[in-house]
């Protein structure tokens, strides 16, 4: 049935397994995509949405190498905000809503029309191997398919057990079986494994709700799109979302039902992600506070269905029912679907080279929520860049990596790797150091390049890129060389309550000020002329106005990057043996032997590890 050998074959079909195999089969490798289901590929099993805060900024870089979330988001989306605009424009971030079944069809349609890709449905229930080396899959039919590399995207699927009130029962998501074997077979290997918890809040019944009682949060007045490539447009009509609020009395009700809760009776002995929490949680761990915001979000242009962003829950079905009854707006609402949460294995990532490879075994690569991530944005990410690195490692090419000043998903791969987690990651500003370097409008100044050397960028890519960085660099000059008289520009500055001038100056200087913006220059006959005679587009023209208005601070932050880079030059052997220096600290022996980190830079963020431990390596090191 399976002759041939497969160099690339990815175990499930969820986001992190799309953008796998897609990149895999983009760039020549024979690859092979298996799931349970293919009905389901890319199914978006939680929100309807892509993107926010951070996760905007992962999109971006993954349409940016020639990834595929972006141009699916596009294509699928019934409404954009771009959030955080009243903040610095390392903080702004692209959402938007999505229409589920669109969604899964664009991902289906698309990698369908991807050459050197071959789909099977089935459950695969173990790994081939060759002594340390992983040589294929075998499923639960007992066929066996051979390949050189394996990539295993399995999401909430190992072992899952889903938790409604006192029930549970195995399954991967509502409505499909867990897959079982791997786990198993992994910790035989050598693997740790541990369990994980995710959960998800009812659908219901728009047509029951009452929209009247709610605020309306339309998109943007002028809607911006992901993807950097002109084959998407942005939207010209949206679907409004509604927000309302859960109250003291749906609290009230909602404790009723908390001895039936597998949260607190035990039953769950996993942690969820902090920053998504059940509202069972929520009222838990915030008692304080006598409300909490709802999110009412569409699941599509059409459908009826509509998903209770803030609710997730694992309470008994007729305790959700009974509180949710008593939110303004939803007292006459209409279950489809009750909430539940879900149980799964994940492997601590620390077992993992940067390039998602297992240390363990030679050829087999984790992405995705087997790695302890959350959201669908991080798992695209891991996706995307295990996809690679399989391809490259069967075509015998060197490994590609993303530096924490490159990307969100270098600083998200790294900290995986290097500080590991014991609860769902999910990925913030915050958590990049360079976050004024990593901007979602510059994602394809940083990363095209990149993703064309890989052949998966296109030429047609990387010319749009350098067309706009040409351009932005131009207007840029053309500011830092353009006089202004205090006659034109004192009037705007008075309108702005900024303080006038006396003499003539360059215009870039006066731009800079915090309050004064694009739209008060255009008011400058030369500046509008400019941007007319030039064609400038709303790309370009905000490119300029960030490079203008933040370049202090983005010169700064570059400084401060290459200085610490220089450590990530400082290679460690392989096999160092840490037990030898004797002056270093025990646990960072410990910690360094168990994540065998592969610069000096990577060892200074391990958890654990003080900086007079790095200094003592340096100096074992001879540097």
């Amino acid at each position: 049935m399976f002759n041939e050998v497969y160099d690339v074959i990815v175990v499930g079909a969820g986001h992190a397994g799309s953008e796998a195999a897609a990149a895999a089969a983009n760039m020549g490798s024979k690859t092979l995509l298996v799931t349970m289901n293919l009905q389901n590929i890319a199914q978006m099993s939680c929100n309807p949405a892509m993107g926010g805060i951070a996760k905007g900024q992962i999109v971006r870089e993954i349409d940016a190498l020639g990834g595929y979330s972006g141009i699916v988001s596009d294509t699928s989306a019934i409404q954009f905000k771009m959030l955080n605009k009243s903040k610095g424009p390392a903080m702004w971030s692209p959402r938007v809503q999505s229409d589920r079944m669109r969604f899964a069809e664009d991902w289906r349609l698309l990698l369908e029309q991807t050459p050197n890709l071959d789909f099977y449905q089935e459950m695969v229930s173990g790994l081939l191997m060759d002594e340390n080396k992983v040589a294929g899959v075998k499923t639960s039919l007992g066929v066996e398919i051979k390949s050189k590399a394996v990539v295993l995207t399995n999401g909430t699927f190992l072992n899952g057990l889903i938790h409604i009130g006192d029930k549970n029962f195995g399954g991967g998501r509502a409505g499909e079986k867990a897959a079982t074997g791997i786990t198993e077979q992994l910790v035989d290997l050598g693997f740790d494994s541990g369990r994980m918890k995710t959960g998800t809040p009812p659908r219901v019944d728009g047509r029951s709700l009452d929209y009247s009682k709610m605020i309306e949060q339309p998109g943007d007045e002028n809607p911006e799109k992901f993807s950097y490539l002109d084959v998407t447009k942005p939207l010209k009509k949206q679907r409004s979302c509604h927000m309302t609020y859960t109250s003291e009395l749906v609290h009230d009700l909602l404790r009723e039902g908390f001895d039936r809760s597998p949260m607190f009776n035990g039953r769950i002995k996993s942690l969820g992600p902090r920053y998504c929490p059940s509202i069972e949680d929520k009222i838990n761990r915030f008692a304080d506070k006598d409300r909490h915001q709802l999110f009412i979000e569409p699941e599509g242009w059409n459908t009826v269905e509509v998903y209770v962003n803030g609710f997730s829950t694992s309470l008994p079905e007729d305790v959700q029912f009974k509180a949710l009854r008593s939110v303004k707006g939803f007292e006459n609402v209409k279950f489809f679907r009750p909430g539940y949460a879900i149980e799964y294995d994940y492997f601590p990532p620390t077992q993992l080279k940067h390039t998602l490879e297992t240390k363990l075994v030679d050829g087999l690569f984790f992405a995705g929520q087997i790695n302890g991530t959350t959201g669908y944005e991080e798992a695209a990410s891991q996706g995307l860049m295990a996809g690679i690195n399989a391809s490259l490692k069967v075509q015998e090419k060197d490994p590609f990596m993303l530096k924490r000043d490159e990307a969100y998903i270098g600083v998200l791969i790294d900290d995986l790797i290097t500080k590991g987690t014991e609860e769902p990651y999910r990925m913030f500003t915050s958590r990049a150091e360079y976050r004024t370097l990593l901007r979602q409008d510059n994602a394809d100044l940083r990363l095209t390049p990149k993703g064309y050397e890989l052949g998966l960028a296109s030429e047609k890519r990387l010319k749009r890129m350098e067309e706009k960085h040409e351009a932005a660099e131009k207007f840029v000059s053309f500011f830092e060389n353009l006089s202004v008289k205090p006659k034109d520009i004192n009037p705007i500055l008075e309108d702005k309550d900024s303080a006038p001038v006396k003499q003539s100056g360059k215009l870039f200087k006066i731009f800079a000020r915090p309050n004064i913006e694009m739209n008060d220059i255009r008011k400058i006959e030369e500046v509008e002329s400019y941007i007319q005679e030039n064609n400038l587009d709303s790309e370009i023209i905000e490119q300029a106005e960030i490079q203008v208005k933040y370049s202090g601070y983005i010169a700064k932050e570059k400084n401060n990057a290459d200085k610490l880079s220089r450590l990530e030059y400082v290679k460690i052997p392989e096999n160092f043996d840490y037990s030898k220096i004797k002056s270093m600290s025990f646990e960072a022996r410990e910690k360094l032997k168990k994540i065998q980190p592969t610069t000096v830079s990577q060892a200074s963020r391990i958890s654990g590890v003080s900086p007079n431990d790095i200094s003592v390596l340096l100096v074992y090191m001879g540097r």
